[in-house]
């Protein structure tokens, strides 16, 4: 397979490929490996199926309706780009007898449309609107998957993890913010055998950049006077908005940037080499090598020096979260909350801030009690092993695949090894005291 995100390449059996993926699948599910001819992708995305609690004959579950449903799509960003959709995908669907998908950041089906017989046979396996159709509930699927792993993927058959949607065949793309690149959710077409075809992937996908290109048009500019914004949640190299470019930041320079905006007041060159290197033997000559090129790459007047400061107010998406938490809006903050705070960091001051903005808000999230933003909160790449914010869910809505993956969490942790990667987990980090 040259392309690990095509499911059938021209001129492949479908027929004889579907047997092998059933055997694979037999086989995953009954002894826990993944034998050949599954692609990479499909079996990493089976094993984390797996860890969620998803059994092969599990179902999907509605979890918005009616009046829900309604509230909760007229608000949603994507709404704005429906007609879009519907103009590129909706002939190609109902010609094809194939259905159109879109689904939120959660995996949520908002909109389900398309061909009317499809769509009869879509709904015996809930693939409605209102639906999680998210990885951590029904195991791999495109428009799960394609959010999960934030690109398009296509899925074949009995790639599908549970077993009643092996007949069919799907391909997604993740649609994003275009000021934030966030993901909104995702896109997809979903039908018969026909659709495993790399021309189907790059259509997908070619629609959600179309779509990412009617949002930046129907986005409202930055006025003139907004001061840089900077977004450094869910993403190892922050993204820093400055007088209409868009500046990809390296790792380092996101993390000085990260500590100097929460800091109007300057650092100096002592306390930005302690809050940035856990290791006591680099150099102050290290740290200015990279402030100089930071310098370099902001242009003049942004970055000053002694002590080492910002001249304009950054405002952060870290910053709004705190924001929103301190004032009690929650839903509002976990709305805003996209990952945490430039994940790949070991900055110790920036190790330090993503646990306080994370577990601030895990805390609010479990105090309030909400089963809405703790299944949102649950079935994220950072909440899918948070025991205690399955047993906070598990409290308020206990059904099934909820109290399946909560056993399976327990009883992982009552396992030595799991009992020592809690500690780990659990640990606090030692730094140094500085920033």
């Amino acid at each position: 397979m040259t392309d690990p995100w095509v499911a059938l390449e021209p001129g492949a059996d479908p027929a004889e490929r579907v047997r092998l993926l059933r055997r694979a699948h037999e086989t995953f599910t009954t002894v826990g490996t993944v034998p050949r001819p599954v692609r990479s992708v499909v079996a990493e995305s089976w094993r984390r199926s797996a860890r969620a609690g998803v059994g092969p004959d599990g179902a999907a579950r509605v979890e918005l309706t009616d009046g829900d449903l309604g509230a909760y799509r007229a608000e949603h960003p994507l709404s704005r780009v429906m007609p879009l959709f519907r103009e590129l995908m909706g002939t190609f669907a109902a010609d094809g007898e194939h259905l159109l998908a879109v689904c939120d950041a959660h995996g949520r089906l908002l909109w389900v449309e398309g061909h009317a017989a499809t769509r009869r046979r879509a709904d015996r396996m809930n693939f409605v609107p209102g639906a999680r159709w998210s990885e951590s509930a029904v195991g791999t699927n495109a428009p799960g998957t394609a959010v999960a792993v934030d690109r398009p993927v296509q899925v074949f058959a009995a790639e599908h993890f549970i077993r009643q949607v092996q007949p069919w065949t799907c391909a997604a793309a993740p649609v994003h913010d275009p000021r934030t690149g966030r993901a909104l959710g995702a896109v997809d077409i979903t039908g018969g055998d026909g659709l495993a075809h790399p021309h189907s992937l790059g259509f997908v996908q070619a629609v959600a950049r179309a779509a990412e290109a009617q949002l930046a048009l129907l986005a409202p500019p930055r006025a003139a006077g907004e001061g840089p914004l900077l977004n450094a949640l869910g993403r190892d190299e922050a993204e820093l908005v400055l007088d209409g470019r868009r500046i990809r930041l390296s790792r380092r320079h996101s993390e000085i940037l990260v500590l100097l905006s929460r800091h109007p007041e300057g650092l100096s060159g002592d306390e930005l080499l302690c809050a940035l290197y856990a290791d006591e033997s680099v150099t102050p000559v290290t740290l200015r090598a990279e402030l100089a090129r930071l310098r370099r790459l902001l242009g003049p007047g942004l970055l000053a020096s002694r002590p080492y400061r910002l001249t304009a107010a950054v405002e952060s998406d870290a910053t709004v979260v705190e924001r929103r938490l301190e004032t009690g809006a929650l839903t509002a903050a976990a709305e805003a909350y996209t990952g945490p705070l430039l994940p790949g960091s070991q900055a110790p001051a920036i190790v330090r801030l993503r646990e306080r903005l994370a577990g601030g808000l895990r805390t609010a999230l479990i105090a309030h009690g909400d089963p809405d933003l703790l299944a949102d909160w649950a079935h994220t790449p950072w909440g899918e092993d948070d025991l205690e914010t399955w047993r906070a869910l598990a409290a308020v809505r206990p059904t099934a695949p909820v109290r399946a993956r909560l056993a399976a969490l327990e009883a992982e942790l009552a396992a030595p090894a799991g009992r020592a990667r809690a500690l780990i987990r659990g640990a606090t980090y030692l730094q140094r005291p500085c920033v």
